[in-house]
């Protein structure tokens, strides 16, 4: 494929833009070359300022749960913004979405809407600290929970992309009331309980970790968290940014039928637009502002345009819970076809898969935390991205990232992707 329009737009952008993109994953860095520049997309596709067209299988990291330009979306949209953009003030509209989350996912009463998961999670564990007391946090290497300084630490995705998980520019003073657990491995969060265990407010997690590949939990380990987080008076976390509303109309809460205390969400709920929200029972959302000590506040909180494209996509998830039936269907059915080529091609791989996410990796051992995540080929999955390319399918730029899957993808585009792996694994 021909990138000359692309290529050129990135340099111009590098002239004025740090590292020529506003998110460091989208730089290429971790699989080389130069990054696409998108004109617009459509359902399932792509279509890039060369004008090749591409099936996308990050979907704007989650959020196009039904596709790109969905039409009940982009109409709310419009119709919201003929009557004013954000007005710093309560609208209607904050109430009605906020009720159909609230009555959507388990174990909520009230929900504060922010503008990205990097909000919902830092204010979710600020709420926890206020809320018990305690200063420390748990969360485990390799899941991300956006960019805020008690999170770099051991980031995953784009911060392994770039072999920096600690980030300069967070204190030693931040980096000592965060304590790394590694994902799925119960007993040594036991032994961070056991040594800290009047200090630590909660315990963060991705129920399925997206952010080094997508890495499913162990069976009972959010159980077994939960009874912990009971036994010791620490609140338990699930940053279901990328799992809300994805994998079930009450994200991995009802999936996995696990009670968190508290929520984030992000990706879905915006329907494409820059929207986070965090949410949990009275007792502990009655500790905010203006109710309660812990202060949060946002300017663009709940701005018209972004709650309407919520409000649309959700209506659209309640209505067809069907839905989530045939995304797991198309997952699987792409999983067994990439997992067939690349054993008929004597390609050694991993493939993990949850619901609506999957990521391939190019080692034959288990991957089930970041450590085994890290022991992948990274120099057979750049060759395999750039093939993937070159074959008109878009994936994710990192090898530590989950793919996405959208319902606005037939079977004739994954039968295109099958043949397309099976195209690139000849050359790997």
């Amino acid at each position: 494929m021909i990138y000359q329009r692309s290529s050129a737009l990135f340099e111009e952008a590098e002239k004025v833009i740090p590292g020529g993109v506003n998110s460091p994953v989208r730089a290429f860095k971790g699989v080389g070359g130069t990054p696409i520049f998108v004109k617009e997309a459509k359902g399932a596709y792509l279509y890039d300022e060369d004008g090749n067209r591409l099936i996308d299988f990050i979907n704007s990291w989650g959020p196009m749960i039904l596709g790109h330009a969905f039409e009940p979306v982009v109409e709310a949209v419009i119709n919201k913004a003929k009557k004013g953009t954000s007005f710093g003030m309560p609208t209607e509209i904050e109430t009605k979405i906020a009720e159909l989350a609230v009555s959507m996912v388990p174990n909520i009463d009230k929900i504060r809407f922010v503008n990205s998961g990097t909000e919902a999670c830092m204010s979710a564990v600020r709420l926890a600290r206020g809320f018990t007391g305690k200063d420390k946090i748990i969360k485990f290497k390799g899941c991300y929970h956006g960019h805020s300084d008690s999170f770099l630490i051991q980031a995953g995705s784009g911060a392994s992309t770039f072999g920096v998980p600690n980030s300069p520019g967070v204190t030693q003073g931040t980096a000592k009331d965060t304590l790394l657990a590694s994902y799925n491995d119960i007993e040594g969060v036991r032994k961070l309980v056991a040594s800290d265990q009047n200090e630590i407010a909660c315990i963060i997690i991705e129920p399925v970790a997206g952010n080094m590949g997508c890495i499913p939990p162990h069976d009972r380990f959010l159980q077994a968290l939960r009874a912990i987080c009971d036994e010791n008076d620490i609140l338990l976390i699930f940053d279901e940014v990328m799992t809300g509303f994805r994998l079930a109309k009450g994200g991995a809460q009802e999936l996995f039928n696990i009670n968190a205390d508290i929520i984030c969400f992000g990706k879905v709920i915006g329907g494409g637009l820059p929207v986070g929200a965090f949410a949990a029972r009275n007792e502990i959302m009655n500790h905010l502002a203006p109710l309660g000590p812990v202060y949060q506040a946002g300017t663009l909180s709940g701005n018209p345009l972004a709650m309407a494209a919520g409000l649309a996509m959700l209506n659209e998830l309640n209505n067809d819970e069907s839905v989530f039936n045939r995304l797991a269907e198309k997952t699987t059915y792409l999983h067994d076809g990439i997992s067939k080529v690349l054993a008929e091609n004597n390609i050694i791989h991993t493939i993990n898969r949850v619901g609506s996410m999957i990521s391939v990796h190019f080692d034959e051992g288990k991957v089930v935390d970041f450590d085994t995540a890290a022991k992948g080929n990274n120099d057979r999955f750049k060759k395999f991205f750039h093939g993937m390319l070159n074959q008109g399918i878009y994936i994710a730029p990192s090898a530590f990232e989950t793919w996405f899957i959208t319902d606005a993808l037939t079977y004739g585009d994954l039968d295109f992707t099958i043949e397309a792996v099976n195209q690139v694994a000849k050359t790997l």
